[in-house]
């Protein structure tokens, strides 16, 4: 039985190509928390626990999920056979209550390691396997700058690398969003689809208002334009008006998938791996989607390249993404840290194709960025220090 042999598990601080403006934070680099597993057989796997914006997201940060691993999950997996995945993350949830972002990060790493054993890529351990090679990919458009946001978007659809675009809205006044929405619709036209993303930062009223006219000046989507715990809100929004509503925050997993279809709070789900506490959990918040007819949509947390790889396995696998997905997370910093990039082209992620996650890390830049060897000046930048 393969049981662990180490674990070791440090945060990379990596700089942000531009200052990356949600309606809760502005980010200037990326704080990813990677999960190193070693077996006594010698087989490594590799997992990501990040975060936007360090704990101004949600209730889980670089820091909480790194002292997670090292303090409570690793002494679990030193009595598991770390060969039955699903069997050890069972174990874990009895001895560690929430914690879905670390869960994930371990998760991925085991999977990563049974699928490097069999010679297979994630995606095949995953309900029936994949069924698509690629996924099409969309890019955020978050620099708060409308011109600068057209001159981007129309960068992106030049270079064939972008044509779904995801417009981070919220900090202004509701009027004053649409009108930025509104230019850049106009600006770029029926050569791309317009969405933007609210992160609950409007009430009711507001979400009311801006909603109808986000339809009236051509945007396609309003992902969680108020709190995700408010599912009857959500709900009248989702009766109420025209554009469709995408829940995100509302999604921890399977069981407020479930409340969100049965109180009809939202026409599309925004899967993503770290909030649905891992891969498996995040299959299962798809099925009750489909089976609720439900539009589904791959999005990120803006994970590094391992969760993005991660998150591409799980996509991989589902018979329809009726609005694409968003991993682009590795498009928005300035290095990367695989000795391999993820593939980008033709307005789509093409999915890894070896054994296990099918990435490796680039291990001088992983001691570059090494938040325990240099990366204090990165993390003071990033948080306003």
């Amino acid at each position: 039985m393969p049981a662990l042999d180490r674990a070791d598990t440090f945060i990379v601080d990596v700089p942000t190509i531009r200052p990356h403006v949600l309606a809760m934070a502005t980010m200037h680099s990326q704080a990813m928390t990677i999960v190193r597993l070693t077996d006594s057989d010698g087989v490594v796997g590799i997992g990501e626990g990040t975060t936007i914006g360090g704990l101004s997201y949600g209730e889980e940060s670089p820091e909480s999920i790194k002292s997670a691993i090292d303090t409570y999950i690793a002494p679990v997996l030193e009595t598991c056979d770390l060969s039955r995945v699903g069997e050890t993350m069972a174990k874990i949830r009895t001895c560690v209550r929430g914690n879905h972002f670390a869960k994930c990060a371990i998760e991925t790493a085991l999977l990563d390691m049974a699928g490097k054993r069999l010679g297979l890529p994630v995606s095949e351990l995953i309900g029936g396997g994949r069924v698509r090679e690629t996924l099409p990919v969309a890019w955020t458009l978050a620099s708060g700058d409308t011109a600068r946001d057209i001159a981007e978007g129309e960068a992106m659809l030049e270079a064939r690398r972008h044509r779904i675009f995801k417009l981070k809205i919220g900090k202004r006044s509701v009027r004053d969003d649409v009108a930025h929405v509104g230019a850049i619709c106009k600006a770029l036209g029926d050569r791309a689809s317009i969405r933007v993303d609210v992160n609950q930062n409007w009430s009711e009223p507001q979400a009311k208002l801006g909603m109808a006219m986000l339809h009236d000046v051509g945007c396609e989507l309003v992902e969680q334009p108020i709190a995700g715990d408010d599912i009857e809100a959500m709900a009248r929004l989702s009766q109420d008006q025209a554009i469709p509503l995408m829940a995100d925050e509302a999604l921890t997993g399977p069981r407020s998938a479930l409340r969100v279809v049965k109180a009809s709070a939202a026409s599309v789900f925004a899967l993503k791996i770290e909030q649905s506490g891992g891969l498996f959990a995040t299959a299962e918040v798809a099925a009750i989607a489909l089976a609720a007819d439900l539009g589904l949509y791959g999005g990120t947390m803006l994970e590094g390249s391992v969760g993005t790889a991660a998150s591409a396995h799980v996509f991989a696998t589902l018979p329809r993404l009726d609005w694409g997905t968003e991993l682009f997370g590795p498009l928005l910093q300035t290095d990367e840290i695989l000795a391999e990039p993820l593939h980008y082209a033709d307005f789509s992620l093409t999915v890894p194709i070896g054994a296990g996650l099918g990435i490796a890390l680039d291990e001088d830049k992983i001691a570059y960025f090494r938040r325990d060897r240099d990366g204090a000046r990165l993390h003071a930048v990033n948080t306003g220090a």
